[in-house]
């Protein structure tokens, strides 16, 4: 309606100066500006707040390489979504929390020394890190709401984004159900393909924001047709997700503690011990998981390579051009990063400082590469 009176406007103080012809034609290309104009600072408005919502995801992942390094994710021992907000705040409710985590066997076997202060430390980050999570909610709900009520948002992606928001609550609940695998007398950690399951989906949660907001902001004239590279970035991106799923079995199992070496594992270049259980191996073995994801590392590292090679012989699209080089770069980066996170494992601090590092480089990977899919069509 706005555009409408403008529109209206423009057009009395123009009827008096302008009887030509060529009127009505300036009149209505006047209008269809006005429109695209208003229609790009609604888009704009919300691919702000979906990237806002990226770069919390991310904080919400390192966050949780925190908590786990840590080893904080054991301490809060219950899940309140609402009541949990609010942390102890007073000594009688900071005993009660302390003696719920004695209960479990991460405190019995592992913690037993520990202080009042001790847990302080480590139920801090666990609650950080669900806090952050509430911070999300909030984030995307309030603006969601605000967005739908000023009809923001285009029709298509109205259900998208109510599947986006089902599915960071589901997120929540596949983060508690993570937790609960530890909360027991025998293990001192969570489930590593619980951990997995919890990791991934986070950066589907990651991605599938990432993907609205480039809809959003980049235009077509920006996509490049090239239907072989296509088919290759395609490829790459699904060996990236089974390299992330190997990357949260090495993080669940503590797999680099078992072989700080490199570039051989403990002397040898294949583990002697995968031959003993077979294909259980792939997924609970700590020494088979690290062997496959170095493996995995050299292998999209060469691929990596080729396809930099072929994307410089594309033509077309500025933001393509600008963005190519950067994959080799970051897997380069990556590979780096990984190997000295091996090399440092047992030196709890700088496993903290290179662990981090290591997992938001392997994110800003993630998204790179699902930016070249999204730029690089087959036709």
């Amino acid at each position: 309606m706005k555009v409408l009176v403008k529109w209206f406007e423009h057009l009395l103080q123009n009827s008096k100066k302008n009887s030509s012809k060529n009127l009505r034609d300036a009149q209505l290309q006047y209008l269809c500006t006005m429109i695209e104009n208003t229609v790009a600072k609604k888009s704009n408005a919300v691919a702000i707040w979906l990237l806002i919502g990226v770069g919390m995801i991310i904080i919400q992942v390192l966050l949780g390489g925190i908590t786990r390094l840590t080893g904080s994710g054991l301490s809060i021992t219950e899940w309140k979504p609402i009541l949990g907000a609010i942390p102890p705040m007073n000594e009688a409710a900071w005993q009660k929390a302390f003696e719920q985590y004695k209960q479990i066997g991460q405190f019995k076997h592992l913690n037993f020394e520990f202080t009042l202060s001790d847990f302080k430390f480590i139920y801090f980050w666990e609650w950080f890190h669900r806090e952050w999570a509430r911070l999300i909610a909030l984030v995307f709900l309030i603006p969601f709401i605000y967005f739908l009520a000023k009809k923001m948002f285009r029709k298509e992606m109205v259900n998208p984004l109510i599947i986006l928001f089902l599915l960071g609550a589901t997120q929540g609940l596949i983060g508690w159900i993570m937790v609960a695998s530890g909360l027991n007398d025998e293990n001192l950690y969570v489930n590593h393909i619980r951990l997995a399951i919890h990791f991934m989906s986070a950066l589907g949660l990651l991605v599938y924001t990432y993907w609205f907001a480039m809809l959003l902001l980049v235009p077509s004239t920006q996509l490049v047709v090239a239907p072989s590279l296509k088919k290759f970035t395609v490829g790459l991106l699904v060996l990236l997700v089974v390299q992330l799923v190997f990357g949260a079995f090495m993080a669940g199992l503590k797999a680099a503690n078992f072989a700080t070496t490199w570039p051989t594992i403990n002397g040898e270049w294949i583990p002697s011990s995968m031959a003993n259980d077979g294909l259980a191996d792939f997924t609970h073995d700590p020494l088979a998981v690290h062997f496959i994801h170095r493996t995995l590392a050299y292998l999209m590292t060469a691929l990596i390579i080729v396809w930099h090679l072929k994307a410089k012989k594309i033509v077309g699209g500025s933001l393509f051009a600008k963005l190519r080089s950067l994959p080799l770069l970051v897997v380069v980066l990556q590979v780096i990063l990984g190997i000295l996170t091996v090399l440092f494992a047992n030196s709890k601090t700088a496993l903290l400082w290179l662990g981090v590092a290591h997992q938001f480089t392997g994110m800003m990977f993630l998204l790179l590469m699902m930016t070249m899919v999204y730029l690089v069509r087959k036709k």
